[in-house]
């Protein structure tokens, strides 16, 4: 995988362009990398319903869960399905809406500063080896771009907002992630 530089997307990845990002603040780098885990409905795999949802198209109708979150406005910039297929919905050069109310190192609104990469999966369900071969190697391909990311800034996303979120759960093992990012 390599990243286009003037385009932001990751070359590669299947592209579902999300309509739900932004400009990062002037001044703004990538610094940061935050792991989610996301089922719809949850703790189901395949369907269609996370492109569904970051792309504002989520059929409230489709399955109950999905009356309280399809007017919800998020994106990640990747998905990491649990075959490790990739998708991209937003240019790594833009900031997605995946962090919501958020702190690293006493600093606040996360999305400015980072990548949001999602794994299909849930906080108790082992994750499958290619997702972390993928997750791996896209943040080697982050790293090479902005190399401040270091390992102690690769992140979940209960790390940076604890009070309000699990993921990507104690099924995920940072000790092989890290393993793969290292080598």
């Amino acid at each position: 995988m390599e990243l286009d530089r003037n385009t932001g997307w990751l070359e590669g990845a299947r592209r579902m362009p999300s309509p739900n990002f932004d400009k990062r603040p002037q001044g703004c780098d990538v610094e940061l990398v935050v792991v989610h885990n996301i089922s719809l409905p949850p703790g189901e795999f395949g369907g269609p319903y996370i492109d569904a949802l970051f792309t504002n198209t989520l059929d409230p109708r489709a399955h109950s869960y999905f009356a309280d979150i399809a007017d919800l406005r998020v994106s990640a910039h990747l998905l990491i399905e649990r075959d490790g297929r990739v998708t991209q919905y937003v240019p790594f050069s833009r900031r997605a809406w995946h962090a919501g109310e958020s702190c690293f190192q006493d600093r606040t609104r996360c999305n400015d500063f980072s990548v949001g990469i999602e794994l299909e999966g849930a906080d108790d369900v082992p994750f499958e080896e290619m997702q972390y071969q993928r997750l791996a190697e896209v943040i080697r391909v982050l790293r090479a771009e902005w190399p401040g990311i270091t390992w102690e800034r690769i992140v979940g996303h209960s790390d940076i907002a604890p009070q309000r979120k699990t993921d990507p759960g104690p099924a995920f093992d940072w000790q092989k992630l890290k393993g793969l990012v290292e080598v």
